[in-house]
């Protein structure tokens, strides 16, 4: 009686609130959570995990020692990906990020892929802007990860200690050069001989993860992949 009287309250709830995909503002159907099914299947993914030597994972070369690189989809102007990041970013909807997190692990691991890691660090935020949106996108596509490739999320080890200026529109020496010692990493001896997960939402050129990435290179036998949300060209 009690789960009859459920799904009836269910059922009358969405009909007054109705729950639409964040990529294409279509509504959802039973059992589809976040993002439709329609577009899980036709956003524009890299298969980088596929691609040995990948275009994404050659923008390290010569700055930083990694093992894998992949993002799940590119980011392309004005497209339903764009409009993800943009929800999770700054619409208050950390949901998108966990939910993008799932089902890349969930391909990944069908893949036998990014299935031997210690632990997952997400790229922090400064605590400044952490105030003002109140969550790190990044954290929530690493919980959604986590979930799925057993891994343990590390919080509070990776620290932003500058709150350099935004990205947007600096060349990509002027990237390099903006976040160049903006990081710190707290308690380095815990990634001793460990394999670490650095993730993130987008990368464009690489600026802020290869900073990362060249302070986990410096703890013995510590070894590093990466993954995003997606890839913009």
């Amino acid at each position: 009686m009690f789960e009859l009287i459920k799904s009836y309250f269910l059922d009358t709830l969405s009909i007054l609130y109705p729950e639409l995909c964040f990529g294409c503002e279509e509504l959802l159907l039973k059992g589809e959570k976040v993002i439709c099914t329609t577009c899980v299947i036709h956003l524009p993914r890299t298969n980088f995990h596929r691609i040995q030597d990948n275009k994404m994972e050659k923008q390290f070369w010569g700055k930083a020692i990694v093992e894998d690189v992949s993002a799940f989809f590119y980011f392309q102007k004005k497209g339903k990906v764009q409009r993800l990041m943009h929800q999770l970013k700054y619409k208050k909807h950390p949901e998108i990020g966990e939910r993008i997190g799932s089902l890349y692990a969930a391909e990944l691991l069908a893949e036998n892929k990014f299935n031997a890691i210690d632990y997952i660090i997400a790229i922090p935020l400064h605590k400044k802007k952490m105030k003002v949106r109140g969550y790190n996108q990044s954290l929530c596509f690493a919980n959604g990860l986590s979930q799925q490739l057993k891994s343990f999320v590390v919080k509070n080890c990776l620290l932003r200690v500058k709150n350099n200026d935004t990205q947007t529109r600096k060349s990509r020496f002027e990237r390099f050069k903006n976040v160049a010692s903006a990081f710190k990493i707290k308690s380095p001896q815990i990634f001793v001989d460990k394999h670490v997960l650095l993730v993130d939402d987008v990368m464009t050129t690489g600026s802020t993860l290869a900073a990362c990435i060249q302070l986990f290179n410096k703890i013995q036998g510590c070894k590093v992949s990466v993954l995003t949300i997606a890839y913009a060209e």
